[in-house]
């Protein structure tokens, strides 16, 4: 079995699709997932086998609404100076963060940018008691490190390809394992999944049986 190690983002660095031929548990309801409703479908199924109705486009607008203030309101007690963008894409909110000085806010292989997220997502919960899966970008980090998994991806596939074993990465975060999905997910004779426990949870890409 082949090791392949990804690329490190550069820190200074001003930084989801086809169906997938193998089911991952990365593929969450959140930055990381594929969506378990149908394309079309505007209802998903509860706990209780109920189901609810997923947001408009309106509700995920003030989303990202709610976060944007929510990432303004950090900047400014951080002494950042950032243009913040609010828009709906893909389905989810989106807030993207633009300006200098922000590398301490992305951190390295974007553990930082991952902890706002989560903390701007849980300011949206408790601005709206729906859970939200609101994609924060600062400073273009997850556009350029969605292009270098990419290419990360793309020669797993041609190792395996020519060798015909399988090719593990290493460890990667759910944003990360993600995008790799995505990108072997939509080339034939492969399948990628996921093995091991944060945070040393990684992909393996495989031919396909």
């Amino acid at each position: 079995m082949t090791e392949t190690s990804i690329p490190r983002a550069e820190q200074s660095l001003d930084e989801e699709e086809t169906a997938p031929l193998a089911v991952d548990d990365d593929i969450e309801a959140d930055e990381t997932e594929a969506d378990d409703t149908e394309a079309g479908d505007d209802t998903e199924p509860t706990a209780g086998g109920r189901e609810k109705k997923t947001p408009g486009e309106g509700e995920l607008f003030r989303q990202s609404e709610i976060a944007a203030d929510y990432v303004e309101g950090l900047l400014d007690i951080l002494d950042y100076d950032g243009d913040i963008d609010e828009l709906v894409a893909g389905g989810r909110p989106v807030v993207e963060v633009v300006g200098a000085r922000l590398q301490n806010l992305v951190g390295q292989r974007g553990a930082t940018l991952e902890a706002l997220q989560e903390l701007t997502r849980l300011a949206v919960f408790r601005a709206t008691g729906t859970p939200s899966r609101l994609l924060l970008d600062v400073g273009g980090y997850r556009a350029n490190r969605r292009k270098e998994l990419a290419a990360v991806a793309k020669n797993a596939v041609e190792k395996v390809k020519e060798y015909g074993e399988p090719v593990r990465l290493e460890a990667m975060s759910a944003f990360e394992r993600k995008c790799v999905h995505d990108v072997v997910n939509a080339m034939s004779g492969v399948v990628s999944e996921s093995e091991g426990v944060e945070p040393s949870r990684r992909i393996v890409v495989r031919p396909a049986d």
